[in-house]
């Protein structure tokens, strides 16, 4: 749901594919697929279609889950997923915490324990994302902020305007315990992995209120901008 939302399109539909090895309990499953459930009548997503396969024990990590999502897009807002609308001043907003959702991973396999547990950031997008493009705010771009994490992103945008990107290293939102982890391991939080992050940009005038529209969702209480997108000084990429 989150990658059709972050180009600008509105999540309609969900198919779903099980793979399990033999012997997964059915507790398990059926926790699971509550979950879905739950979460695809929250955002307004149909799951309606799907596959199930059993294999044997031992060629399968208990459970892979595939699934494909379709939506509709308007045409003014296909321009989004390009970048080709970013111009120099523009705003880069975040919607949170970056990193929770590899390190609560990390934990729970290295066994890592916390005075306060990191929690997977994982969440639905598609109403916040709405909410900003019904508002009628002028976002220049977004991705959701998945495998590579943040840095990875802005070093696209870069890449393909031929110029640079400054953000500010003290507004991004880290927690200590990600900080902690990423210290003893070498990680570099900015490459880390998340679930329900989304990375705008947006236009100057439109920042201020994409902020106050995206703090009122849960998954975007934390938002802040950390930066404009210069690109006044052109760079190798």
């Amino acid at each position: 749901m989150n990658d059709l939302a972050v180009s600008g399109a509105k999540p309609l539909y969900l198919s779903s594919g099980f793979i399990m090895e033999e012997g997964f309990p059915l507790d398990d499953l059926e926790r699971i697929v509550h979950s879905m459930a739950e979460e695809a009548l929250k955002t307004g997503v149909q799951i309606i279609t799907g596959d199930t396969k059993v294999v044997k024990k031992g060629q399968c990590d208990k459970i892979f889950i595939n699934t494909t999502g379709i939506g509709v897009i308007e045409k003014r807002h296909a321009p989004i997923s390009r970048g080709s609308l970013i111009k120099p001043g523009d705003q880069i907003i975040v919607n949170g915490y970056l990193g929770d959702h590899e390190i609560a991973i990390l934990s729970a396999r290295e066994s890592l324990h916390f005075e306060e547990p990191v929690i997977s950031d994982v969440a639905s997008l598609n109403r916040l994302i709405t909410s900003l493009l019904e508002a009628g705010i002028e976002i220049r771009f977004m991705r959701d902020i998945t495998r590579g994490g943040l840095a990875t992103i802005l070093s696209e945008v870069a890449s393909s305007l031929k110029h640079g990107v400054m953000i500010d290293e003290k507004m991004i939102p880290v927690r200590e315990q990600v900080n902690g982890v990423c210290e003893i391991f070498g990680f570099n939080p900015l490459y880390l992995a998340n679930e329900g992050k989304v990375m705008m940009i947006v236009a100057p005038e439109s920042a201020e209120l994409a902020v106050k529209l995206m703090q009122r969702f849960s998954a975007g209480k934390d938002t802040r901008v950390i930066g404009p997108l210069p690109v006044k000084i052109p760079v190798k990429c």
